[in-house]
This record gives C-alpha cells, sequence and structure tokens, in this order.
C-alpha cells in the first residue's frame, strides 16, 4: 500500500474538518445528503456522457493505483536481459525458446518471441513501440476521465449552489425552511470543489505517473531484447539499460 497516498488524502480531509471545527462549525454542517447527490451524480453523469464504456470502467479499475501502485523491477529485468544476451550468443537465438514459455510478462514475451524468430531489430523495436504506444494511450485516457471529473465537479457544485439559493428564495417567508436551502447552496460547493482539488485531479496525476513509469520499464525492455536481436556485448547492454534505472 501506497502509505504516502493515503497519508496526503488524511491531511486533506483532516484539514477541512480542523478549519472547520476551529471557526466554530460541527461535523454535522458538512453532512449534507442532497448536496452530495447533487454533485456526485451531476459529475458521473457528465462523465459518462462523454466516455466510452471501456475507457470508464478502465478508469474504474485504475483506481486501485493510487493506493497500490504497481511496482516495475528494473534491476531484475535488467539481469535476466543480461543473462538471455548471454545464453544467445553462446546457444544462438533459438536457445531462448526455454525461457520463453517461463516468461509471465505478456509484453516481454511478445518481444522474446520475436527476437527468437529472427525478426530484424528495427522490425521488432517498431512492432514493440506500436503496442507500447497504444497501451499508454489506453491508460492516459482512463486517467483522463478522473481528470475530467475533477472539471465537472466545481461546476456541478455551483449548480447545486444555484439550487439551493432558489429554494432559499422560494421560502422567504417561511424562515424554518431557510436553512436547509442554504446548507445545501454552500455545502454543495465544498463539496465540488474539494473533490475536485483534494481527490478527483490528484489521482488522476498520480495515475498518470504510474503510466508513464509503465511506459519508461517498457522501453527499457525494448531497448534491451532490440540488443539482443544486434547481438550486442552483454556487458554493453548492461551497462546501457543502467541508463534507465533511477
Amino acid at each position: 500500500m501506497d502509505g504516502l497516498s493515503l497519508f496526503g488524502i488524511a491531511i486533506g480531509v483532516l484539514a477541512l474538518l480542523g478549519g472547520n471545527w476551529m471557526e466554530g462549525g460541527s461535523l454535522d454542517t458538512l453532512l449534507n445528503g442532497p448536496a452530495l447527490v447533487i454533485v456526485l451524480g451531476g459529475t458521473v453523469g457528465a462523465v459518462l456522457l462523454q466516455t466510452p464504456g471501456r475507457t470508464f470502467l478502465r478508469a474504474l479499475r485504475s483506481l486501485r493505483h493510487i493506493l497500490f501502485p504497481p511496482r516495475y523491477p528494473f534491476e531484475e529485468r535488467i539481469k535476466r536481459l543480461v543473462n538471455w544476451a548471454r545464453m544467445a550468443r553462446h546457444e544462438g537465438l533459438l536457445g531462448l525458446e526455454k525461457v520463453l514459455e517461463k516468461e509471465r510478462d505478456p509484453f516481454v514475451r511478445k518481444g522474446l518471441q520475436l527476437v527468437v524468430d529472427g525478426n530484424e531489430p528495427d522490425d521488432i523495436r517498431r512492432m514493440l513501440e506500436l503496442e507500447l504506444d497504444s497501451h499508454e494511450q489506453r491508460n492516459l485516457q482512463a486517467a483522463g476521465v478522473l481528470e475530467s471529473m475533477g472539471g465537472y465537479s466545481p461546476t456541478i457544485g455551483i449548480i447545486g449552489a444555484v439550487m439551493g439559493l432558489i429554494q432559499v428564495m422560494q421560502n422567504l417567508a417561511d424562515p424554518s425552511m431557510l436553512g436547509g436551502g442554504i446548507a445545501t447552496a454552500f455545502v454543495s460547493t465544498i463539496y465540488g470543489v474539494g473533490m475536485a482539488n483534494l481527490l478527483l485531479l490528484p489521482a488522476a496525476n498520480k495515475i498518470k505517473a504510474h503510466v508513464l513509469g509503465e511506459s519508461h520499464y517498457r522501453e527499457m525492455v525494448i531497448e534491451g531484447l532490440v540488443a539482443i536481436a544486434e547481438g550486442e556485448n552483454p556487458r554493453m547492454i548492461d551497462i546501457r539499460l543502467r541508463g534507465f534505472v533511477h
């Protein structure tokens, strides 16, 4: 679990609640069901209207990466690529067939298959980079769903505020009805702006960072596999791939 992300969420929420308490407010003043329905429902509805179903589902699945970020074994993968290079120099590219079936990463397995089949290095690079770019774009679109929600929620919060003020104006003659309308008006704005700036936009940027991290890892894999196909010295491959490690 990514403790830093969890800590950041906790700080943001506690800062709002603590500031409200210091101003003399109570938790009840920030709890408003109608405001939550307006902001959350309106935001999700707007995003569903603009987003293909598969992209929206991908965005939901990517949410787990906020607290449980994927890990990319750069060091371990470099060692394997260098060992494969040594094996290819001693046994030929066909000697890599015995490690092909043991490889779990589909992207690496596809690249290794291209190497074993004797494809030209430039063709291997072109095919793998095409898959890399396609995969990266799909994941960035998923992150863009959260980014869009972060753009819509403040506006939906303002709509909720206007709706609350309309209710207030309609009940000026009855003071007992004013409280609910005023609460909806102000709390919906807090919900909209708070969701956008404390959750949605930071989450979108965090997912983008993970997407770019995965692409960086795959770029290293491509470089290693192409070097193996070119018959490069394993020691030089190790030095080259070390440049990808932060």
